[in-house]
């Protein structure tokens, strides 16, 4: 395939770019290509929102999302990189204001006191207008705790959040200004090809000979399979949101890149085969709210996984392949029995979740293979299913550790357990011994002692820079304490009730 410029749709018209590197980030080229300065950079990392942009797709069939055509999302333009912009349209906000007036966003926060120094401001405002855009095509009010989930991402550290909040309820009580959809979806469709999109450019940042970096970004999975065999060297590439960090915080040079950000079927999530089927490419916010759906125990871990934007751009299958120790994704789907499903070509294999890890950062991927899904099977959804996440930030936050912890009582008896921590050894790991010494047991206070001293000899964990070895396993202890007072027969709590929970594990014992 020849090479093509990278078209998007951005203020207005389609824009044409050529001659950016692979890895340049969407915020440098607005600030300093297209001097929109608007969008700030803070952290740098996808950790602050100061950057917040929103992306805009055509909507698939059935996107009950869908903004009248569009799929809108808010990213972190920081480490997202600029080709995978390619058929889409980046909003920002300078597309908020009229010529005569201030967008309903951004005179809510001015009549609302919610900027003092402003770097943060124009952040929340792009999160808000997602939100605004979301509930004016549903004609709906977000909740005052909806708007502060969807601003999670968003650091301030000069208003608090309240006058921010009160601008997010004030902006819908203003006369409507809605995004006119027509022309967006026009140019976007004049972009659509099915034959994929190849991009090149000159590497100037390595001495000695000139290097073209390539960035290919197949459609099917069929073209996939093709080029990860013929490129079995190249970075893979979905979301960005730890890759992103390699470049800009390690200097890393990625060399050519095959992106799956493109790759629809490998975004599909459905039941079949008796399995719940979550495509490698399905984002992270897809992916568990599919989960949520059948396990509502779990909304807690997934409001609290990372932030909107980061959820919006990452998926579930890098979350997986990536092999971080404290990865919440993994231990969730330990304990559903969850298997990963690897692709080489033609060939397809399966294994158990927990096979795939070797060690710290080692899986088992072969040259030229990639993740094509996960598979969960239906009957792990009737267990009793409860997640925790052990932070020092309630939002927006790396865990120290995280429990995935499923039951299946007979009477009062375990039939069957599965217990998985991250952030408790180099992998995300299942506890054998405690399961072990639960496993046809009463499910009584005394069972869960000999858990806990089990657990002991399950995990060495060590002490960083989140918590001590003391803290990880004292933490991770109380935790099947907590799993027991929510499960039993006796004084069961409800799973809607268990986020009142969300952080007395930390009682007694501080990091």
């Amino acid at each position: 395939m020849n090479p093509q410029p990278i078209r998007f749709y951005h203020r207005g018209a389609l824009v044409e770019v050529n001659g950016a590197h692979p890895t340049r980030s969407v915020l440098d080229w607005l600030r300093e290509d297209a001097r929109c300065t608007g969008t700030k950079e803070g952290c740098n990392e996808g950790d602050c929102g100061a950057c917040t942009v929103v992306i805009g797709e055509l909507a698939q069939p059935g996107d009950a999302s869908a903004v009248r055509g569009l799929s809108l999302q808010t990213v972190n333009a920081c480490i997202q990189f600029l080709p995978t912009l390619h058929g889409k349209a980046l909003f920002t906000v300078e597309d908020l204001k009229a010529p005569d007036r201030l967008h309903p966003t951004q005179q809510a926060m001015v009549e609302c006191h919610g900027s003092q120094c402003g770097f943060c401001t124009p952040g929340f405002v792009m999160s808000l207008w997602s939100t605004y855009e979301h509930h004016q095509a549903c004609n709906s009010r977000p909740s005052r705790q909806q708007l502060a989930d969807d601003l999670s991402g968003n650091l301030c550290r000069c208003t608090g959040y309240r006058p921010i909040l009160d601008a997010g309820q004030r902006m819908f009580d203003l006369p409507a200004a809605t995004l006119d959809t027509a022309p967006v979806i026009a140019a976007l469709q004049g972009v659509q090809s099915d034959q994929g999109f190849h991009y090149t450019a000159f590497n100037r940042q390595v001495e000695g000979p000139q290097r073209i970096d390539h960035f290919h970004a197949p459609r099917t999975l069929e073209a996939l399979a093709t080029l990860r065999e013929q490129y079995p060297q190249a970075q893979l590439l979905a979301g960005s949101t730890d890759i992103g960090l390699w470049v800009n915080k390690q200097f890393k040079q990625l060399g050519d890149i095959v992106y799956v950000g493109d790759v629809e079927e490998l975004k599909c999530i459905e039941e079949k085969d008796g399995e719940l089927w979550i495509g490698a490419g399905a984002s992270l916010e897809a992916a568990w709210r599919a989960l949520v759906q059948r396990l509502p125990s779990l909304t807690d871990v997934w409001l609290r996984f990372a932030s909107p934007p980061i959820r919006n751009a990452g998926t579930m299958g890098g979350n997986v392949a990536n092999g971080s120790p404290i990865g919440d994704s993994p231990p969730v789907l330990m304990a559903l029995d969850a298997q990963i499903v690897l692709r080489k070509g033609a060939r397809v294999r399966r294994m158990p979740l927990p096979e795939f890890y070797l060690d710290y950062m080692k899986n088992q991927l072969q040259p030229g293979e990639f993740v094509l899904a996960m598979a969960v099977p239906l009957p792990a959804f009737a267990r009793q299913v409860r997640a925790y996440k052990i932070s020092k930030r309630f939002d927006c936050d790396i865990s120290a550790l995280c429990a995935g912890l499923a039951i299946e009582l007979d009477g009062d008896t375990v039939k069957q357990v599965r217990i998985a921590f991250g952030g408790m050894a180099g992998t995300v790991k299942r506890a054998a011994l405690t399961e072990a010494a639960l496993t046809g047991q009463a499910w009584t206070q005394a069972s869960v002692k000999l858990a806990q001293a089990a657990l002991a000899q399950d995990f060495k964990p060590l002490s960083d820079m989140r918590a001590s070895a003391a803290y990880r396993l004292q933490v991770a202890q109380n935790l099947l304490q907590r799993f027991w007072l929510e499960t039993r027969s006796q004084d069961a709590l409800p799973p809607q009730a268990t986020s009142v929970w969300s952080t007395m594990a930390h009682a007694e014992v501080a990091p």
